[in-house]
């Protein structure tokens, strides 16, 4: 079956068009990750996703706050994190505010991986996303961020939520 022709079946009613988004959303964060695991050197997508969060953050978080913004478990964001502390792009220690809880601080390591590691991903976003306009970019964009909204109603519907 073609693209295509999934997409014009999946076209005629908004439950229809829903399920193609869902599955694109499921099947676009796979290729994604196949193609960045493939791509950039020494690390996974999640274990970049994390150095990312790791770096934009003001204040060092514990696993359970990365946990959130990433989507995932505290465990999850643990095995990463001492997997990228083994690579030394990461040092954990304690929290200063909790000591029951632990946090990840980003090394030199980090710092110059994105300097020049960070050149090509960038090179690579701009080619994912280059055929969209301004303001067609602004507008996924926001509908992105609303679509946290129904992934947040989703998490309190089914008693998923992460907290």
């Amino acid at each position: 079956m073609e693209l295509k022709e999934l997409t014009q079946r999946f076209s005629d009613t908004k439950e229809n068009q829903a399920k193609a988004v869902f599955s694109t959303l499921f099947i676009a964060g796979n290729r994604l990750q196949t193609l960045f695991d493939r791509n950039i050197p020494e690390i996974t997508l999640k274990q970049f996703m994390l150095l990312t969060m790791i770096r934009q953050s003001k204040e060092p978080l514990t696993f359970t706050q990365l946990g959130k913004l990433l989507g995932c478990s505290r465990q999850n964001i643990k095995k990463l994190a001492y997997a990228l502390e083994k690579k030394g792009f990461v040092f954990i220690t304690r929290n200063e505010k909790d000591i029951r809880a632990s946090s990840i601080y980003p090394s030199e390591k980090c710092k110059s991986y994105f300097e020049t590691v960070f050149i090509t991903y960038q090179k690579e976003l701009n080619i994912l996303f280059e055929d969209y306009t301004i303001a067609e970019m602004e507008q996924l964009f926001h509908l992105m961020m609303r679509l946290y909204t129904g992934i947040e109603k989703m998490e309190r519907h089914t008693g998923n939520a992460k907290g």
